[in-house]
């Protein structure tokens, strides 16, 4: 039985190493093959992204301490 999992073990590293190696072949992230980027040029001069998070950083703080806040009433309850 040993012998079998050592097989099975050694085996699937060497397929693991194989075909792993094809991985490399794929272009960056965001550009053609070419090198050229995907899409054109970034909204918004390239300096960063321009998507508006505020609002999205908001509700989040906001959920956070809504269910912090549920926590710390359940555990003042349970205490009584």
């Amino acid at each position: 039985m040993k012998r079998i999992v050592k097989y099975l073990a050694a085996l699937t590293v060497l397929v693991t190493l194989a075909f792993s190696t094809s991985l490399f072949a794929q272009p960056g992230p965001g550009t053609n093959p070419g090198g050229d980027p995907v899409g054109g040029p970034p909204i918004g001069g390239g300096g960063g992204g321009s998507a508006p998070i505020g609002s999205g950083i908001v509700l989040l703080i906001t959920m956070a301490a809504g269910y912090g806040a549920k926590k710390v009433f359940d555990a003042r309850k349970q205490i009584k």
